[in-house]
């Protein structure tokens, strides 16, 4: 059985075959600039970070766009409020595009932390202004948007399938929505395609209807379209987007091109906190790189990012990951199990004898790639695909412990790379250039200093023992206090 996908658009799995063969056009919602990447945003990105790499370990060559919001998401979601990155600029007294620029080497930073492959292309809204009008013009004169005072809504009951996504009927919205606050929309439910700006609006740009800025869901319906065609294979976005964000982007992209706008749509689950969504508006978010250096009253210690990386993993991306201090240390836990096997491996192959590859071995290997794809196959199941990694952390510590051959290592080590490294991500090529150069002579200096750390500890000086770990933990070098003695790892 090849790939299965569960396609929000039909709510239910459905094997994955691309419009053209061999060749996958995939696009995913990055996100709106005015803040730090938080353990939300890890959660979608890695999820979809995953997928564009098993499509390639199956052969596909993948087109990854993932676009930059820079203008036009307002802070309800809706067509009021303040343009997001607007308001970010105004409290910190900055040009609205120096926000922009900040937050987005901010996030490339964290998601290059993350181990996520960079989007082939990651286009910006800015960038895509007369795209935007263009595709508002064309959906005026097919007559599925109006002009009211400058600006441009998408009338809803013109396009009938309004709701296919969402699974939302367009005459119980109509007759259920609220009173809106907009005079100028002709039913309550229609949305911005471009809205007029006021004159003291920074991000403005000239149009046939006056100076204004585009809508949220504009914005994504254009850049995909651009770079992929008016059809295209994936469309990715958070469980949050699938309405009214995807909702509108099919309404509007369907009424100007006629055909399919996606064929599968995908959409991942959200982190949670106490039950509650993580989030910027409610304040409960932790940033990525306060987990990476454990500055959060949530968090007991600095965390490797690909152990994030892997906390991630252990959910299904269409399930919701409950954050905890304990969820996080425990996949901390095993990648650093998976982490150690990898590194015993590439040593002992140096010394293994030589030799033919073990059989057994070689059939258990089988055995174990075969799961993973299969697991992988069925939507996506990464936490199924990480138990038989550990299985192979398993077989791998027995094997060193009894001695086997240098090519049975080597073959061990391919699957590692390729499962754990190209697929999951979670496997590095080369731990040498991470661990800072030799880590024997490291050892010895960091064993020296541990040494001085527990006299210290023994005399009761605490203020000098914790000054050690300090040290070393600014050197990269973490301490792990156990029964057996104090050993310890490169961060």
């Amino acid at each position: 059985m090849g790939l299965q996908l569960y396609n929000s658009l039909s709510r239910r799995k459905e094997e994955f075959k691309p419009l053209q063969e061999g060749r996958v056009g995939m696009y995913v919602c990055g996100p709106t600039v005015y803040g730090h990447a938080h353990l939300g945003h890890a959660k979608s990105y890695v999820s979809f970070d995953v997928l564009v790499r098993y499509l390639r370990y199956l052969g596909y060559t993948t087109t990854y766009i993932q676009n930059i919001t820079d203008v036009g998401h307002l802070t309800d979601d809706a067509d009021e409020g303040e343009d997001k990155i607007a308001r970010e600029a105004a409290k910190e007294r900055k040009h609205p595009m120096a926000i922009a620029e900040y937050y987005t080497r901010s996030f490339f930073e964290d998601m290059d932390q993350l181990n996520c492959v960079r989007p082939d292309i990651s286009p910006r809204a800015s960038g895509h202004i007369i795209e935007q009008i263009e595709l508002v013009r064309e959906l005026i004169e097919k007559g599925y948007a109006y002009e009211v005072n400058g600006s441009v809504y998408f009338d809803v009951v013109k396009f009938k399938d309004y709701g296919k996504l969402s699974g939302r009927n367009i005459e119980e919205m109509v007759a259920g929505a609220r009173i809106e606050p907009s005079p100028d929309k002709k039913n309550p439910v229609d949305f911005a395609l471009w809205k007029k700006a006021e004159p003291n609006h920074i991000m403005q740009w000239p149009s046939p209807w006056g100076a204004g800025y585009p809508g949220w869901h504009l914005e994504c319906s254009v850049m995909a379209m651009k770079y992929l065609g008016k059809t295209i294979d994936i469309h990715g976005g958070g469980l949050e987007n699938q309405f009214p964000h995807h909702e509108c982007e099919i309404a509007q992209s369907e009424a100007a091109n006629g055909v399919p706008f996606v064929v599968t749509w995908l959409h991942n689950n959200m982190v949670t906190v106490d039950g509650q969504k993580m989030g910027k508006s409610l304040n409960n978010f932790i940033t990525l790189k306060q987990a990476f250096v454990g500055e959060h009253e949530r968090l007991k210690q600095a965390y490797e990012p690909l152990a994030v990386r892997q906390l991630v993993l252990n959910s299904h991306y269409r399930s919701p990951l409950d954050f905890s201090d304990a969820a996080l240390f425990a996949a901390n836990s095993g990648h650093q199990k998976i982490t150690e096997a990898v590194k015993a491996v590439r040593k002992q192959i140096k010394t293994a004898a030589a030799g033919e590859l073990d059989a057994d071995v070689a059939r258990q290997l089988e055995t174990f790639k075969a799961r993973f794809e299969e697991a992988m196959n069925d939507d996506l199941n990464t936490s199924v695909a990480l138990s038989v990694l550990f299985d192979l952390v398993r077989l791998t510590n027995r094997l060193i412990e009894s001695g086997t051959t240098r090519a049975t290592l080597s073959a061990i080590d391919d699957l590692f790379t390729k499962l754990g490294g190209d697929v999951l991500g979670i496997v590095k090529n080369d731990y040498a250039e991470a661990a800072g150069g030799n880590d024997e002579a490291v050892g010895k200096l960091v064993g020296v200093l541990i040494d001085q750390r527990a006299s210290a500890r023994k005399a009761k000086d605490f203020a000098a023992a914790d000054a050690i770990r300090n040290s070393l933990d600014e050197a990269g070098i973490a301490l792990e206090d156990k029964p057996e003695g104090t050993q310890w790892r490169w961060k």
